[in-house]
């Protein structure tokens, strides 16, 4: 535990976080930064995304380093967690490899066509977990508002 109250998670539960999942967030930056939801699955530690011509896929060509995030959060308990994939973009043209990213399901998540696969390579992955605290809540309290009224 930090002592800023954020639990650590080793890469199990990060792992086990990012297969319970089927949207996050990509973001980018090449230019203007960006964030984006998308409609992902996994190869092996990998994310893998459809997606259109556009800012993720020139990210991709150019083989960019984007991150990836997926959380969970409740405003009453003052609980959540999150995960971070931190990679190296890559567009998925070997035969083998788009048989394989077709075969993960990924409906798009707008209704244009999404007809092109983007890896992430991953470099680094890395989660952390909030639970509840009685000192959030004095925290809370102090300020006159209810516990769920503070952002975790």
């Amino acid at each position: 535990m930090s002592g800023y109250g954020l639990e650590i998670l080793g890469g199990e539960a990060c792992d086990a976080l990012l297969r319970s999942q089927r949207i996050g967030r990509i973001g980018v930056c090449s230019g203007r930064p960006g964030v984006f939801p998308v409609v992902y699955g996994l190869f092996d530690s990998d994310v893998v995304f459809r997606t259109a011509p556009g800012e993720k896929l020139i990210a991709a060509a150019l083989h960019h380093e984007i991150v990836f995030e997926i959380d969970s959060y409740d405003l009453d308990s003052r609980t959540g967690w999150s995960v971070n994939v931190f990679g190296t973009a890559e567009e998925i043209a070997h035969p083998v490899e788009l048989a394989r990213a077709e075969a993960l399901y990924l409906p798009p998540w707008a209704g244009e066509i999404r007809d092109r696969y983007v890896r992430i390579k991953a470099i680094e992955v890395s989660g952390r977990r909030i639970a509840a605290t009685s000192r959030a809540s004095r925290h809370a309290s102090s300020l006159g508002l209810p516990a769920r009224d503070l952002r975790p």
